[in-house]
């Protein structure tokens, strides 16, 4: 069977369980799975102090990692992106990859309640797993009014979590 690569990648509101999700699908896809978050912490563990610091340096990984994971893609390489899909603008960035690498995609798109997410927060401050930064409900507040759910006018593959 010679079946093209896959791009997975994620849409949903912090702490929706993105990440938690994209560990479970690198495992039973046996895909490369890369994770925004555990890079970030990694390469700038004192310099994300703000959001406005985090979509830099979100903006300079991206650069990079785009080329990397079209490579791997043409490898025959299936790719597990733990970056987040959360608007338009974010979606047609996995788009500039898996198209130009002829791979099919799946975009993993998770629907939880704010509340559930409040939840879901409160419990990863507490335990503080790898890459994960301490982030206050008002952030989530914050940053969640920019959230677009993905339309199927956007012509991903599409695949819903409730």
């Amino acid at each position: 069977m010679n079946q093209k690569p896959t791009l997975h990648f994620f849409c949903g509101k912090m702490a929706a369980g993105k990440s938690t999700l994209a560990r479970k699908i690198a495992a039973k896809t046996n895909a490369v799975l890369i994770s925004e978050d555990v890079w970030l912490s990694t390469l700038y563990p004192a310099e994300i102090n703000n959001f406005n610091d985090y979509l830099t340096y979100s903006a300079r990984l991206k650069a990079i990692v785009l080329p990397h994971v079209q490579t791997l893609l043409r490898q025959g390489l299936s790719v597990v992106l733990d970056f987040p899909g959360n608007t338009p603008k974010q979606r047609a960035w996995f788009r500039s990859i898996f198209e130009p690498a002829i791979a099919n995609h799946v975009l993993h798109s998770i629907e939880v309640s704010d509340e559930r997410c409040k939840q879901q927060l409160r419990k990863r401050n507490q335990g503080k797993s790898e890459g994960a930064a301490f982030t206050t409900e008002a952030e989530f507040d914050a940053i969640t009014q920019y959230f677009q759910p993905p339309t199927t006018a956007e012509g991903f593959n599409l695949k819903t979590y409730a």
